[in-house]
């Protein structure tokens, strides 16, 4: 199959496959004239796999979800850049990384970079991603578009055939300009209608940690928060903690274990970041692994609590709008704090622990809210997602 990637204009290197010609759908299929793009984790037969990285890569096997979403009608474009391995939140990789869809010099966020982007240029209808510590909630939120991770280990979006970067907290899932789109995915995948839900009545816990958003991002939170309110759902502040104590040993020793074999070369050809965090991992003792299994369940205990007494969580998914390409550091009403630090105990805590979240544009551009459901809720959390969209007017 030839590459064509060079072919076509590119400037934000949103791709790092397009074939001559997209692999077709089948023709009566409920998702038929759909697109999508893939993100370049999923093996795909006869699609090269580079995970952003010029490392050699495991093999991960040819992907059943991207199988299944070809035989109910969508044709799949190509494949998109990532943040290198998965390992990042910003979109930078090992063949240059991807800039942000329409503020040149910003990052579209990651690690599913080239997904938002396809999404939010309108190159395709949808786009695969996958998410491990808020790599499909953040890019979405970046580039003002919908992002959905479901529950763990749901059936309809399995991480088979997907070059993983951590086993305990990958998923599967899509990326739309609205949840419409997403829904209509998820519903051709699942065989059942998504059951339209009333905010009315709707128990909602706000978690907007003091300090840890700037002013607009705070914003634009209490306005999504003051919507529900209009609708009839009662709004009460909730706390949860920072869980990167539990999920930065976990991640990090798994990705050291998938990526086993290049760490015994030499020179691996991974960036210094990502293989100074990989030789993290590898030398991460037995014990300090399984002290952050206990501390996620702990977490695990924490948010189940919290979810039998709201029916949903509303949290940013971003702390700033998007920042500037190689920018380190964030300024927060807390001081100056680490991008990767302050993006990630924002959304980590959801996929370290499995629970199913949408990100949603809020009427501030580029900054995104979570929507967080009890685990399983999946089909009525896009429910909510959907009514509460059509209650935000973002002209």
């Amino acid at each position: 199959m030839t590459d064509a990637t060079s072919a076509l204009p590119d400037p934000q290197r949103a791709w790092a496959f397009r074939p001559a010609s997209p692999l077709p759908g089948a023709p009566d299929g409920p998702l038929r004239g759909l697109t999508f793009s893939v993100k370049d984790l999923f093996g795909v037969a006869g699609w090269p796999l580079r995970a952003g990285t010029r490392a050699p890569v495991p093999d991960p096997g040819t992907s059943p979800l991207v199988a299944r979403l070809l035989a109910l009608g969508a044709s799949a474009v190509g494949k998109t850049h990532l943040h290198e391995i998965a390992l990042g939140i910003t979109g930078v990789n090992g063949f240059g990384g991807t800039e942000h869809p329409t503020l040149p010099g910003r990052v579209p966020g990651g690690s599913s970079s080239g997904a938002a982007v396809s999404v939010a240029l309108g190159q395709v209808d949808f786009a695969l991603g996958t998410d491990t510590g808020g790599s499909i909630r953040v890019p979405a939120a970046w580039c003002g578009v919908v992002g959905f991770k479901p529950t763990k280990g749901h059936p309809a979006w399995p991480t088979g055939g997907v070059l993983p970067l951590s086993v305990t907290c990958d998923h599967a899932g899509p990326l739309a300009r609205d949840v419409v789109t997403v829904t209509r995915v998820h519903e051709a995948l699942t065989g059942r209608a998504v059951p339209e839900v009333a905010l009315g009545g709707l128990r909602v816990g706000l978690w907007l940690p003091e300090g840890w958003v700037t002013a607009d991002v705070h914003a634009a939170l209490l306005d999504v928060a003051a919507s529900l309110t209009r609708e009839g759902a009662t709004v009460q502040p909730v706390d949860f903690p920072e869980v990167l104590d539990a999920y930065s040993p976990i991640v990090l020793s798994e990705a050291a274990q998938v990526h086993r074999d290049a760490l015994r070369l030499d020179d691996p050809g991974f960036l210094p970041f990502t293989l100074a965090s990989l030789r993290q991992g590898a030398a991460l003792t037995d014990e300090a692994v399984q002290a952050a299994h206990d501390r996620r369940a702990a977490y695990r205990t924490q948010l189940d609590d919290l979810l039998t007494r709201f029916d949903l969580i509303l949290a940013p998914a971003v702390p700033t709008p998007p920042p500037a390409q190689g920018q380190d550091e964030v300024l927060l009403p807390d001081g100056p704090t680490p991008l990767r630090r302050a993006v990630l105990r924002l959304t980590a805590p959801f996929s370290l622990l499995g629970a199913p979240v949408v990100a949603l544009p809020t009427r501030i551009p580029f900054v995104g809210a979570q929507l967080i459901a009890p685990h399983g809720q999946d089909d009525r959390l896009l429910g909510l997602a959907r009514a509460l969209d059509r209650t935000l007017d973002r002209a």
